[in-house]
Formats: structure tokens, C-alpha cells, sequence
């Protein structure tokens, strides 16, 4: 699984929908990390939920509740017939999904993810995971208006076309990239892929979800390992600014397809 927020949506989507237990997601999540906490991300919202306020101070601590009071606000929630659970997943400059000019907008951008639970058009719940060490992630919990009308995801079918054309762009990417740089010191990129993707292989997905969009996210995964071996390989930084620019150009576009298929999956049901 690609990112906290992802596991909790599919998890909790199979649960509200009665497909999984609610021991099934706690044991998702804590995959993750072993020290959670769920806290306000601010202190409308900590009156409104009881919850205490995630401050500077208290997101330092890792304090606030325990993560069962997640199910608890998702369930609330998710009260009315038209529900959703979404993920977001933005970025500076596409910010697609958020509710504009809000304080759950602006913690899920600095995240680059978050997920929204209620029904379109009316107050629900915004919930964006914060790391504030290695193994401890504190969930910010945000009352916030649920966008009127979300971005439609593209088809499973072309987000599956979209991977599979990804993987061997990405590949070339990375050859192209290695071609103009220095070495890698002696590490070959197969041995720093399957370490990035290592992580991902601790995490399952629920029995309910449609095997292509599976197969979607394990690819998703592998691409995003190819490129980030293709970003971080401490030998082979670009050594000008022209050069990160086309890496950059280079690379974007993949993330960005990365990210659409990844959400197209997420909300399959």
C-alpha cells in the first residue's frame, strides 16, 4: 500500500460496507506504525469531537486518543445513504478532491495526502496522518465541507493500460537518467528497486476489492520505486539546474499517472 491515508480508506470502506471486521482495519493500520494517536487537527474541531487539539506541543508528544476513535468518527461519518469515503491525495499546483480554503486542505497538501468521509455538499470529516517520528503517526482529525462534486476517477481499465505503459517509461527513464550521470557505487538499480518495494509487500489489501484494482496498485508501486531509485541514487544527483529541470520533466508526468491510478483503484468498488 502506497500511503496511510490509502490503507484507511479501502479499510474502512470495506468495514462501513460490512465486508471486513473492524479488527481487520486497526491491524491494516498498524502496519504503518506501532505508536498512533488521533487527535483535532484544530480547536473547532477538537470542540466539535471532543477530541484534543493537535498543537505544535501535543503533535511533538505524539499525544491524543487511541486510533479505535477513528472508526467511531468514519462511522458518523458515513451516517447518510450518499457517503463517500474519498482519498486525496495533492500535490502544490493540483489540488484536485480539496475542499478550497480550508484547514484540512491545507494540512492534507503539506502531506500530500489525506482522505474526506461524508456526503457530498455537507459538513463531514477530513482526516490527514502526520509522522512525528520514525514509527509514530498521529491522525489529524478535521470538520470540513465535503466538495459538492469530486473529480471523477479515469476507468480501472485505463488506469491498468496507464501502469502498464508506465512501468516500461519508467524503466526507460531511469536508463536515460543513469546514462548521463555518475554510478551508483557499485549497487545495481534491480537491488535498489526491490528495497523500495520491499515496504509494500507488508501490507494486504481487503479480500472485497476487485483484483484488477489490485493489480493496479501493485504496479502503481513498482513504478513509484523505479522513479524514486531514478530520484534519490546518492551518486547520480543532477549536477546543474538544467539538469533537475529535465530530470523533472522527465519524471513528472509519471508521478502524475501514478497518482490517478492509484485513486482510480482506492475508490473501486
Amino acid at each position: 500500500m502506497s500511503s496511510p491515508s490509502a490503507t484507511l480508506t479501502v479499510w474502512a470502506a470495506a468495514w462501513v460496507s460490512g465486508r471486513s471486521a473492524p479488527d481487520d482495519l486497526l491491524d491494516a493500520l498498524r502496519v504503518w506504525a506501532t505508536r498512533q494517536s488521533v487527535a483535532a487537527g484544530d480547536p473547532v474541531t477538537g470542540g466539535h469531537t471532543g477530541l484534543p487539539w493537535a498543537s505544535e506541543e501535543l503533535a511533538d508528544e505524539v499525544a491524543g486518543t487511541g486510533i479505535m476513535v477513528l472508526l467511531k468518527l468514519i462511522r458518523e461519518a458515513m451516517g447518510g445513504p450518499d457517503a463517500q469515503l474519498r482519498l486525496v491525495l495533492p500535490i502544490p499546483g493540483d489540488v484536485r478532491g480539496l475542499p478550497v480554503g480550508t484547514e484540512f486542505g491545507a494540512a492534507a497538501i503539506e502531506a500530500e495526502e489525506g482522505l474526506l468521509a461524508g456526503t457530498p455538499g455537507s459538513l463531514g470529516t477530513g482526516i490527514v496522518p502526520v509522522w512525528t517520528d520514525d514509527d509514530a503517526l498521529l491522525w489529524q482529525v478535521y470538520s470540513t465541507p465535503i466538495p459538492l462534486a469530486p473529480v471523477p476517477d479515469m476507468p480501472l481499465g485505463e488506469a491498468e493500460f496507464s501502469m502498464r505503459e508506465a512501468v516500461r517509461d519508467a524503466a526507460d527513464a531511469l536508463q536515460q537518467l543513469q546514462t548521463t550521470r555518475v554510478g551508483s557505487g557499485g549497487v545495481g538499480p534491480r537491488e535498489l528497486i526491490e528495497a523500495e518495494l520491499a515496504g509494500h509487500t507488508r501490507h494486504r489489501y481487503p479480500d472485497s476489492m476487485p483484483l484488477r484494482a489490485r493489480r493496479i496498485l501493485d504496479t502503481a508501486d513498482q513504478v513509484a520505486a523505479i522513479l524514486t531509485v531514478a530520484e534519490r541514487e546518492p551518486d547520480s544527483a543532477p549536477a546543474s539546474s538544467t539538469a533537475l529541470a529535465a530530470q523533472e520533466a522527465l519524471l513528472r508526468p509519471l508521478w502524475t499517472a501514478i497518482r490517478d491510478a492509484r485513486l482510480a483503484a482506492v475508490h473501486a468498488r
